[in-house]
């Protein structure tokens, strides 16, 4: 540690307990302005809009479900960041506001809103049980905070949301004061223990919220069940780019778990949880969760090699360089194979993987992606899964308006039209023989 930093660093070291968000003190507040010392770099992530208080009549949290989440979540982070500020000041500075601006600084709420329109189409009309949905929603926000930060230091990502990572925002803050070296290893470090304690603030969350004995066993399982499967989906990623493992299945069995069932279908049945839903409702919106979340994915793996970084807020041909073992990317092969095209395989071949692949390269990759015909492929997919997933809701008796409106949210997270119907699809662009595990 510098001796700046060492300076800048007056923890309290006499011997006592660590007090819990509750009994925290008031503590200095997070610079969300960016206002302070800016020795350690501008404020990435500005102040979020001011949001309304959480009414306790569920009816009108259904006029404003975001504003809702965001109020319970500024609560609950303004409680942490109190905690973490009375453990240790730049503790608190550099990582806890940190992880608090970074949770409140975008995101479009989709698996917060999953879980409450769940809970309104299985009948939760309860104040009990809206207050505990949104707490449940804001946790969702924080495990998704872990996950993102974990993934842009696996990816070596550079931008989220438009602004520097926080791994690299964390570096550029110590560069004056380290080695370049060090710097970004620090950065790296950081984002780690930052994901971890936006983990551990979600587990709090979920911990601390009042529910019937029989929903908290439900919604633990839930929990637990959703947060290995996150894991293990992430692991699959970073396991098949490493070893170069892009077949069919296992791109859907990764995205099934990455994605499928962390960010939809578990939403959902924790929605159903806190409703105290019948099994009919639950497997509904279970089914249907699991085709669209798998869309969701499919959804994101287009985004990243065709989208706008003005509008994804980062930089297109990420998977590419990374060699993330996608659907795209594995149909794009199967095709290629199938076909005969040798150029197509040598492009594959030669740049997926490559983080040095420059622009012309990954435009070289996206013309294989729709010359081989993965590209409408993916595409296709993404409509029968979303046209499979909303025949699922039809199977079970749900409140008329909140069905509505989760069908619209259930289309519009994959980029659907929110009023289309089912379409009728060539059956030589559907790729099924193995894709079982989209609909399990």
């Amino acid at each position: 540690m510098s001796s700046t930093v060492a300076n800048d660093h007056r923890a309290d070291l006499r011997p006592g307990t660590h007090p819990t968000p509750e009994q925290a003190s008031p503590a200095p507040p997070p610079r969300r302005n960016g206002q302070g010392d800016h020795r350690r770099g501008e404020n990435p992530w500005p102040p979020p809009p001011a949001a309304p208080p959480a009414p306790e009549d569920p009816g009108a949290v259904d006029q404003d479900v975001s504003g809702a989440v965001r109020t319970v979540l500024g609560d609950l982070l303004d409680q942490q960041l109190a905690a973490a500020h009375a453990v240790d000041p730049l503790f608190g500075e550099d990582l806890a506001a940190r992880v608090a601006r970074f949770t409140q600084s975008g995101g479009k709420l989709a698996r917060a809103r999953f879980v409450w329109w769940a809970l309104r189409a299985c009948g939760g009309t309860e104040p009990a049980q809206a207050r505990a949905a949104l707490r449940i929603g804001a946790a969702l926000e924080l495990i998704q905070t872990c996950a993102l930060v974990h993934d842009d230091v696996m990816d070596g990502a550079t931008l989220r949301r438009g602004r520097p990572t926080l791994h690299v925002d964390m570096a550029r803050q110590y560069a004056g004061t380290s080695d370049t070296r060090r710097a970004d290893r620090l950065g790296q470090a950081s984002a780690i223990l930052a994901g971890d304690l936006a983990l551990a603030w979600a587990d709090d969350a979920v911990a601390d919220t009042e529910l019937p004995h029989r929903t908290a066993r439900r919604v633990r399982e839930l929990w637990r069940a959703m947060r290995t499967e996150m894991v293990a989906g992430q692991y699959l990623d970073v396991q098949g780019e490493a070893t170069s493992g892009r077949s069919l299945a296992r791109a859907i069995r990764a995205a099934c778990l990455k994605s499928a069932l962390y960010s939809v279908e578990r939403p959902l049945a924790l929605g159903a949880a806190l409703a105290d839903a019948g099994p009919t409702a639950t497997r509904a919106l279970c089914s249907a969760g699991r085709c669209v979340g798998l869309a969701f994915q499919l959804r994101d793996d287009l985004l990243d090699a065709f989208g706008d970084p003005r509008e994804t807020g980062k930089p297109a041909g990420g998977d590419i360089r990374s060699g993330k073992p996608t659907y795209l990317a594995a149909v794009a092969r199967v095709r290629a194979e199938a076909s005969g095209d040798r150029e197509a395989i040598e492009v594959l071949d030669g740049t997926l993987g490559r983080a040095d692949a420059s622009e012309a390269e990954l435009a070289a990759v996206r013309e294989v992606f729709v010359t081989t015909g993965a590209h409408d492929t993916v595409e296709v997919k993404i409509r029968t899964l979303v046209a499979q997933g909303l025949r699922h809701l039809d199977t079970a008796v749900l409140e008329p308006e909140a069905a509505r409106r989760l069908r619209t949210l259930l289309r519009s997270a994959t980029g659907a039209p929110t009023t289309a119907a089912s379409e009728a699809v060539p059956a030589s662009l559907i790729l099924t023989a193995t894709d079982d595990e989209a609909t399990r």
